[in-house]
């Protein structure tokens, strides 16, 4: 038996063509949208998990404070200058003290501040006798904060013992560094954790 083909047969196999072909076409387009619709909502999820990483991160990056304890031959003087980051003196503050605590604008906070180093920052000779520091002052310079102390320097002087416990006590990252400067060689001390004392030795001066 023979298939007769005529033009209305031709017409309608054209136009089931062209239907199968939008059909194919958009299940391709249709798969390709469902599947952007799956990964756009996966991609912005990783990222704001990689954002909250960052946040994270920054938000526990370790607090320091860098303290100078320096011998100076014309005044015969062991002066102390601490280096605190304003913005953690900032915080600090009002941890400390109260949440009105202003140390950029109130100068009571600042020698609030101040007396609250010094009490937690002492020096010893070798012997363990402690050395009487006077608070010189404080100065706000540019993003940090800083605290001034002296004391005469024993005509002896062989090393020193020194405790550094300032923000140590209120967060346990707070790392606070000393440079023990002019007799000798520069040597630095560093406050982690639960380290109380340290000490440096002078082998001339």
């Amino acid at each position: 038996m023979k298939l007769k083909i005529t033009s209305k047969t031709t017409t309608r196999v054209a136009l089931l063509s062209l239907t199968l072909s939008f059909v194919a076409r958009f299940k391709l387009v249709t798969t390709v949208a469902i599947s952007s619709f799956a990964i756009t909502p996966f991609f912005i999820a990783a990222v704001g998990i990689s954002v909250l990483n960052i946040n994270a991160a920054s938000g526990h990056q370790q607090k320091m404070a860098i303290t100078t304890v320096l011998f100076n031959p014309r005044s015969q003087n062991l002066e102390v200058m601490h280096r605190f980051d304003l913005h953690d003196a900032e915080h600090a503050v009002k941890e400390i003290f109260d949440g009105d605590a202003d140390i950029m604008r109130s100068a009571k906070t600042q020698s609030d501040f101040a007396k609250y180093v010094v009490e937690r920052f002492t020096i010893y000779d070798m012997r363990k006798s402690e050395l009487a520091l006077s608070l010189v002052g404080t100065e706000l310079e540019g993003q940090h904060f800083w605290v001034y102390q002296e004391t005469p320097a024993p005509t002896d002087l062989t090393g020193l013992y020194i405790q550094h416990n300032a923000l140590r006590d209120i967060w346990h990252q707070q790392t606070n560094t000393i440079n023990v400067e002019g007799i000798g060689d520069i040597q630095t001390l560093t406050f982690t954790d639960s380290t109380e004392l340290l000490s440096v030795e002078f082998t001339h001066h």
